[in-house]
């Protein structure tokens, strides 16, 4: 049985090291990070994760050593960002034969595909493959455009089964898109590294996709939230809103990602793949400033593997 995507999940940055080549006992180490954490899932080869920089080894590698260490504790989600249907299909039964436990689908964006189009191609994607289906709906990323209506179309098609908002502003089409699909299984989650996702569980989702590097300040936020205790849930988003903000930079947010998580003893390596850019010293000073001022906890001595 697919599992029910909701709450914290997630997308995992890929630590390089110095020379550009992928560390894996950081990637250990993140991701035992967000176990200890409390996420729901974790996510990867998602945009956070500099998936489009990535080979096929060191998807297959990557996705291998999140599936292990996570070992059915939590959901792993595998992002596919095929430039054609063919092309995805073929990474989601890659995924699945990783040990995936479900998909998260961008559109086909080289090419961009009239919105009809996308229910054949979703349809296609879910059908020759038995993970779950998340439709990504990024347009600031692909330039493909999904109304409310056709995420509604979208959530009858068997296996497709969520949807990760992106496209801003999120809460008012969270909104609208949880009352597009009335009373059908179908789970909302939010994306924008997390930046509305208050609104957002207010207007119906049932779960954020974020960055990695704040997973532990963020859980108990959530928590809060869905228990009603709203003015506490939104007194400590209010103190971690920076090191949101600060993720969100166009071009630098991998860096910056990156960096924090340096900061708190998470991965050893701020390196990033071309075309995500480093930090330039007035950058990288104001991410500095945001960790200093929030006095942000180091990784767990428990999780130093």
């Amino acid at each position: 049985m697919a599992p029910k995507l909701h709450g914290l999940m997630p997308i995992l940055a890929t630590p390089f090291d110095e020379s550009g080549a992928l560390d894996r006992p950081s990637l250990r180490r993140l991701v035992e990070f967000q176990l200890a954490s409390g996420v729901d899932g974790v996510a990867v080869f998602g945009m956070a994760s500099e998936g489009f920089a990535l080979t096929a080894v060191e998807r297959r590698t990557i996705l291998s050593d999140v599936v292990e260490i996570v070992d059915g504790r939590i959901p792993v989600i595998a992002g596919v960002n095929g430039t054609s249907t063919a092309t995805s299909i073929e990474q989601s039964l890659i995924a699945q034969e990783g040990g995936a436990d479900a998909l998260m689908v961008l559109p086909p964006f080289m090419v961009k595909p009239p919105a009809a189009s996308l229910i054949d191609f979703y349809g296609e994607v879910a059908a020759a493959t038995s993970l779950s289906v998340m439709v990504q709906d990024a347009p600031g990323v692909t330039g493909v455009a999904m109304p409310p209506s056709l995420i509604a179309e979208l959530a009858r098609l068997d296996g497709v089964d969520s949807v990760k908002i992106e496209a801003p502003p999120t809460a008012p089409k969270v909104g609208a898109v949880v009352e597009a699909i009335g009373d059908a299984d179908f789970a909302v989650l939010g994306g924008q590294n997390a930046q509305f996702c208050l609104e957002e569980y207010a207007r119906g989702a049932v779960g954020t996709m974020p960055a990695c590097e704040f997973a532990d300040l963020l859980a108990p936020v959530l928590d809060l939230f869905v228990t009603g205790r709203v003015e506490e849930a939104r007194a400590g988003f209010r103190r971690m809103l920076p090191l949101v903000l600060v993720g969100l930079q166009g071009g630098i947010a991998w860096a910056v990602h990156k960096e924090v998580l340096v900061a708190r003893g998470i991965i050893d390596h701020a390196t990033v793949r071309y075309p995500a850019a480093r930090l330039d010293a007035g950058s990288r000073a104001a991410v500095d400033l945001v960790i200093e001022e929030l006095d942000l906890p180091p990784l767990p001595t428990a999780v130093r593997v």
